[in-house]
């Protein structure tokens, strides 16, 4: 393997003599491959030995009983594989895969020294010609190399080597969507947790997270995860590594972490878990929430998240204390305060919120300030889930929203958050809270401070949204500013050209019902306003919505005839 010799190989022009000294029948077969594999482990001569036409006689030799042959040709070819692109194609173009598959299957059982060390040889080949090539990777599953690697497993989990090998050809195909499919029906969950409760070291528990990760991307794997006693064993790490400051400990403990948080993404895992709010599980990952690792404190916060995903675990959290725990959280984040574990607990108190029975719990004991003090964050996805949690607390709750919408720094913080155009999802919550401040106040107080701050134009903007609920949402206020402070508000119903959006909607055929509904209701409030009336007026309306009156919706059809009456007199 040493370069120098390689080159004078290469230069000799022996590589082309060695095709065909390649022979079943020659004595120097296996020397002939093992001078390959050697040569090969050198990347400059891995096209070389392609382009000398080794490949197909390599693999005609995969065929052959002699098991030294067999183990040189092995490792000649996944050698030749190693990140080659060329080599890796002509071992496909020879169809040497399936047969190193079908000599996987055949040797599986065998556990004699000389079948282990050739089983590796053959794992190793394939993890090199699969490496990073989605298509070979394919064409691996196909062929159901999957159940035949786990069976391996099983059968050879002394055999470190082997092991190994077998782990990093799960990694290599865990990433296709197609091979967590198979990976779902074979006992993989169980060999992973039973070979991660014997392992000391830090690397070869490291590799087996590395298969872990993307296979737990699966619900069905998920549950057999959580099943195989997989969470156990992560808390023991979590346990064992949260007060040390080895780089190798805190390394553990993210992985351990992280890899807990993604169980619980599976309703089914999650569920299993929860146990009620009874759960060991539950109640360990409540205990990180205070603790002072960052990382176990976002762990727990994203736990808390998944926790809450249905309304029941939600209503039981909520009752006992949970909310506490995270407020506290929080506030030893607000200075200069970690931004994923903000993010993490600002979610959590977002899902605990959408329950109507949580909303007032949670707005009396001081969630709604506890969220304010993070108005001042720079950060878009923070500033995201924070008014994404403000706007689930103040959802029919009239009191809350009007105290909120009579904060002067909330609103011109809102409006000037309207404006993030780089930041679509912060725009479309900032819309969305100005609108359910003032459609669950219905308060006059707030539709004033919402105009004084330059909110209306936004309100109207948000009319013209692509989607529905948003736009359903805008008209809804729109209509309310106009029953209640329809003076206060005209010139920038006016200066937004509101009149000339709602014609566009009542004219297009796309528009939803609700929204010709909402946008005629909206009409007959304008025309109390002169200008807006004349405006009304002077551009046809009684044209659209006489036609609107044989509308397939009955609703729309009714506010149709009803909104033609009120133009009729009005004119």
């Amino acid at each position: 393997s040493d370069t120098e010799t390689s080159e004078k190989i290469q230069k000799s022009g022996v590589l082309q003599v060695f095709a065909s000294l390649l022979t079943p029948q020659s004595s120097c077969t296996a020397k002939v491959a093992n001078i390959i594999a050697e040569v090969a482990r050198n990347e400059f001569m891995r096209n070389p030995c392609v382009d000398a036409g080794l490949i197909p006689p390599l693999v005609q030799l995969l065929n052959c009983k002699d098991q030294e042959v067999l183990l040189q040709t092995g490792r000649a070819l996944g050698n030749i594989c190693y990140d080659s692109h060329e080599g890796r194609n002509a071992v496909d173009h020879a169809g040497g895969a399936h047969i190193v598959v079908d000599h996987l299957r055949s040797l599986c059982s065998k556990t004699d020294p000389t079948s282990e060390k050739l089983l590796t040889v053959f794992c190793g080949m394939l993890m090199n010609y699969s490496n990073e090539n989605d298509t070979l990777q394919s064409q691996l599953i196909n062929m159901g190399v999957i159940p035949t690697l786990v069976k391996l497993l099983g059968i050879h989990c002394q055999n470190a080597a082997l092991t190994e090998m077998c782990l990093v050809a799960f990694g290599n195909l865990a990433e296709l969507e197609s091979s967590k499919e198979q990976f779902a029906y074979t006992n993989i969950a169980e060999e992973l947790v039973k070979l991660f409760k014997k392992q000391i070291e830090h690397d070869k528990k490291e590799m087996i997270f590395e298969v872990l990760a993307p296979l737990a991307e699966n619900d069905v794997i998920k549950l057999q995860l959580v099943e195989a006693g997989l969470v156990e064993c992560l808390l023991e790490i979590v346990q064992k590594t949260v007060d040390s400051d080895k780089e190798d400990d805190i390394a553990e403990l993210k992985t351990a972490s992280d890899l807990m948080v993604l169980l619980l993404l599976g309703d089914e895992s999650m569920q299993k878990l929860f146990e009620g709010g009874k759960g060991n599980v539950f109640q360990r990952v409540l205990s990180w929430i205070p603790s002072n690792s960052h990382q176990l404190q976002l762990a727990g916060a994203l736990a808390i998240a998944n926790f809450a995903r249905n309304d029941g675990n939600c209503i039981h959290m909520v009752d006992n204390g949970i909310v506490q725990k995270l407020m506290d959280l929080l506030d030893r984040h607000v200075e200069d305060g970690n931004v994923t574990v903000q993010h993490a607990a600002l979610s959590a108190l977002r899902n605990l919120a959408i329950p109507v029975v949580n909303k007032a719990k949670m707005l009396s004991a001081g969630v709604a300030e506890a969220v304010l003090k993070f108005l001042r964050s720079e950060m878009p996805p923070v500033q995201f889930k924070l008014l994404g949690t403000l706007r689930m607390l103040i959802d029919a709750q009239a009191e809350a929203a009007e105290q909120l919408g009579k904060n002067v720094k909330l609103v011109e913080r809102l409006v000037e958050w309207c404006e993030a155009k780089d930041h679509a999802g912060v725009m479309g919550e900032s819309n969305r809270l100005l609108s359910a401040l003032i459609r669950h106040s219905k308060s006059k107080d707030v539709i004033r401070t919402i105009v004084q701050s330059g909110g209306i134009k936004h309100l109207v903007t948000m009319a013209t949204s692509e989607h529905v609920i948003m736009q359903n949402e805008a008209l809804v206020a729109l209509a309310l500013i106009a029953a209640l402070e329809l003076v206060t508000a005209e010139k920038d119903l006016e200066n937004a050209q509101l009149v000339q959006i709602l014609h566009r909607l009542l004219s297009d055929d796309r528009s939803a019902p609700e929204i010709k509904y909402n946008s005629m209701v909206l009409i007959c409030a304008l025309i109390g306003s002169e200008p807006l009336q004349k405006e009304v007026q002077s551009m046809a309306f009684l044209e659209v919505i006489s036609k609107l009156c044989s509308h397939e919706n009955k609703t729309v059809a009714q506010q149709a005839s009803l909104t033609e009456q009120r133009l009729a007199v009005e004119s």
